[in-house]
């Protein structure tokens, strides 16, 4: 067994180049990084150095410019984006700043939908038990325009650990929250993650939650600057 056989993520030589009217833009340069199968990783930098955009190479949602991405034993450069996309229902969980919850779909739907998609038939039942996991059994046939900005987020927590996935990207979980609420999902986040036993990649401008993870990786420049 290979001594990368624990690391659910790889990033290798990692590169991504967009074109622009001034030339060609390089945002993320050369990232190498490996994270293991249950650890909580931070990843902070200012806003323009590549966080979100290695967020999204590392959850296969983009594909690099150079370099490769492995994700839980699959290179994700080898795959198509429907194969991609397999991956992500299989293995991924997602919460974003802003929540991505369907409208016209209320928290039981919005929350079973990923289960009704990956052809579970117990869809329902997981979904109410993460909705009750996350407080919201009371809430749970409301639509997202009934619900507080932190009951919506809240939602998309219990959408995420819903197809019981072994890595949870978030993407600046609390930014659209009062600091009180934020407070809250993020002791939320952290609780469903060690329940479920789940690896957590978090991108954040915010220090005092960069310190509750395991380990923080610091950008500038679309480089990787420190690794503490």
């Amino acid at each position: 067994m290979d001594s990368n056989s624990n690391n659910i993520v790889q990033a290798k030589a990692l590169g991504k180049q967009v074109s622009s009217p001034e030339g060609t833009l390089t945002i993320l340069d050369d990232i190498n990084l490996s994270i293991k199968q249950g650890e909580s990783l931070a990843v902070i930098g200012v806003s323009g150095s590549g966080k979100s955009t290695l967020l999204g190479l590392l959850a296969g949602l983009d594909t690099p410019t150079s370099g490769e991405v492995i994700l839980n034993s699959t290179i994700l450069n080898d795959l198509d984006e429907d194969g991609r996309a397999r991956i992500r229902n299989q293995s991924v969980g997602f919460v974003f700043q802003s929540f991505h919850l369907l409208p016209g779909l209320t928290a039981l739907e919005n929350t079973a939908l990923p289960l009704e998609l990956a052809g579970s038939e117990q869809a329902d039942e997981i979904a109410k038990q993460k909705l009750a996991d996350v407080g919201l059994s009371d809430r749970i046939h409301h639509y997202p325009n009934q619900l507080s900005g932190g009951e919506q987020q809240r939602v998309a927590i219990a959408r995420a650990f819903a197809s019981n996935p072994k890595i949870l990207f978030a993407d600046e979980p609390t930014g659209n929250l009062d600091q009180k609420t934020a407070q809250r999902i993020i002791d939320l986040i952290f609780k469903m993650n060690k329940d479920n036993g789940t690896t957590l990649v978090m991108v954040t401008h915010d220090d005092a939650l960069a310190s509750l993870c395991d380990r923080k990786v610091v950008m500038a420049g679309g480089q990787i600057t420190n690794d503490t």
